[in-house]
């Protein structure tokens, strides 16, 4: 699979996982990681980020106790490989510490999303 047809499948699960407040799995900079994507777009070069709350897996800076703000990240959509859409439990933390620097221009945003309560089939 090509670079853009590649890149075009991340953003569609990515995507996805902000609209369903779904957990993915992917490798970003060579380190198996665990997050929560909550806004995906364009910083202020045009370039695609999404600001995701990191609850596991590997980190260069480790990760602080669950439900942390520091476990925010701001992740370069074309450094992400291996992306899984999960069906575990959506995880986030109050103050996303990064949030106007990471996504200017959003495509979609988790927050204009219900939550889904999967007892009730959603």
């Amino acid at each position: 699979m090509g670079g853009a047809a590649q890149q075009e499948d991340v953003y569609r699960i990515v995507r996805a996982a902000v609209e369903s407040r779904r957990p993915i799995s992917a490798i970003y900079h060579n380190l198996h990681r665990l997050f929560c994507p909550h806004r995906l777009g364009r910083n202020r070069e045009g370039q695609f980020r999404v600001l995701c709350y990191q609850y596991g897996g590997e980190s260069e800076s480790g990760l602080k106790p669950a439900g942390s703000p520091d476990n925010w990240r701001c992740i370069a959509l074309d450094k992400l490989g291996s992306v899984e859409l999960l069906d575990s439990g959506w995880r986030t933390a109050p103050n996303h510490s990064r949030p106007a620097s990471c996504v200017i221009d959003a495509d979609v945003d988790a927050e204009h999303y219900p939550v889904r309560d999967p007892q009730q089939g959603q």
